[in-house]
């Protein structure tokens, strides 16, 4: 890991940088994929699932019985544990359900605001060399509990053409039918278009690598909205002499081996609890199955000491991590003056993982420093507020004058028309 002493905030922004590709570099690639799936519809999917996936498929929809073959195969241990993932996350969600809040502004003006379901949902679930069958969790709970009418689930198949076994069953779990085997960009393409066999819908969720990314941005400009802009994953530790260096390693290193792209950081007051947490680091990593992927992804990362907590708080701040944790003495310090970041996980027995996996908060976060303008994925998420309002003739009165003034100042003369044939129907009526 890089290891960076007390850098001057000039420096900031260059030491902060994701390892990431510009979008430039894969834009192109994304927009031809996009290009063809709008006019080649299945023909055009299977085309790159069999370029991007090395597996030829004369039909990508799951069926009930590759579902219920995959039940079979899912260990009572594994789905024990999904249960109990699966309580605690409805649990959350359903706890962020809110009333419908109605007031009367003026005399005989009334407007309310309700919550709609977001009607048509397609939710990407990654493949590759990890199967987050969590994320179906995370998706597939909020959207049930919001209401969405449909949902439909795509994920990339293996060369065998199958689909890893646990996420086939925490979608049935999930009351999720309709699942694809298409994977990256030709998935989110297929969700924004449409297809003779995956269904257009209104908004995409998911996260995904760099060209999922881009393609969940590309599909925005089809008048299809996404979740946010969530990429390779990231992780920032903040630490200091309380801190057990262990610990803080291993939580560096789950989010390493999520893939070569990710990045984690720690940020200290102790020159020695850094070199503690870097020893550590270099033992844990032997240990693991994914240590080449998880390698890579540390030589991306840094080890940063700073003067105070005041610094290490606003360096935090300008990173705006995905994941941010915080073992300190003063933990208030850095829970309330946190401003930007997708997850905040507090104390030194919080790991990263309780959140990914079966604490009851949602995984599906920002990258990349959107967490400084986007929320994490949430039962809002799933939702539309709608306004409504009905004025009575004594509201019409008391707000029409106010409405004609404004509507002329701007130059709005039928605006201004519509409250005057009122009011002049009320007076003469009067």
């Amino acid at each position: 890991m890089n290891k960076i002493f007390n850098p001057q905030p000039s420096t900031w922004t260059a030491i902060l940088e994701r390892p990431t590709q510009t979008v430039d570099d894969i834009e192109a690639t994304v927009s031809q994929i996009f290009s063809e799936v709008q006019k080649n519809g299945d023909q055009a999917i299977k085309k790159y699932t069999s370029f991007f996936d090395n597996v030829l498929l004369d039909n990508f929809v799951v069926s009930q019985a590759e579902i219920d073959t995959a039940a079979k195969t899912v260990s009572e241990k594994l789905k024990a544990a999904i249960a109990v993932a699966k309580a605690n996350i409805t649990s959350f969600h359903a706890a962020q359900e809110t009333a419908t809040v109605t007031i009367e502004t003026t005399q005989g003006v009334q407007c309310w605001q309700e919550k709609r379901a977001i009607q048509k949902v397609g939710l990407y679930i990654p493949g590759g060399t990890a199967p987050l069958f969590s994320t179906i969790l995370m998706l597939a709970i909020p959207a049930k509990i919001a209401g969405c009418n449909e949902i439909i689930l795509c994920t990339p198949p293996n060369k065998e053409g199958k689909v890893n076994p646990a996420i086939l069953y925490t979608a049935q779990l999930c009351g999720i039918t309709k699942i694809y085997k298409v994977g990256g960009i030709q998935a989110i393409a297929g969700m924004t278009f449409g297809s003779e066999t995956i269904s257009k819908v209104y908004k995409i969720f998911g996260p995904g690598n760099q060209f999922v990314t881009v393609a969940k941005q590309l599909a925005t400009k089809y008048g299809v909205a996404i979740d946010m802009p969530a990429g390779p994953s990231e992780l920032l530790v903040v630490a200091d002499d309380s801190a057990n260096a262990d610990f803080v390693a291993s939580d560096l290193l789950s989010q390493a081996e999520h893939g070569t792209d990710s990045q984690v950081i720690l940020v200290t007051t102790s020159k020695n609890f850094l070199t503690e947490v870097e020893k550590a680091v270099e033992t844990q990593l032997q240990q693991l199955p994914r240590k080449e992927i998880a390698a890579k992804a540390i030589d991306n990362s840094k080890l940063i000491l700073v003067e105070n907590d005041q610094i290490a708080l606003d360096l935090i701040n300008e990173y705006g991590p995905e994941h941010f944790i915080i073992c300190v003495k003063d933990e208030d310090f850095y829970t309330n003056g946190i401003q930007n970041a997708g997850s905040v996980f507090v104390g030194n027995y919080t790991p990263e993982s309780a959140g990914d996996y079966a604490s009851g908060t949602n995984h599906t976060l920002p990258t990349n420093g959107y967490a400084k303008a986007y929320s994490g994925v949430n039962l809002a998420s799933f939702q539309k507020s709608m306004t409504f309002q009905k004025i009575s003739k004594k509201g019409i009165q008391n707000i029409g004058n106010a409405i004609e003034l404004m509507a002329e100042a701007e130059g709005l003369q039928a605006h201004k028309n519509a409250v005057t044939l009122r009011l002049n129907e009320l007076k003469a009526n009067s």
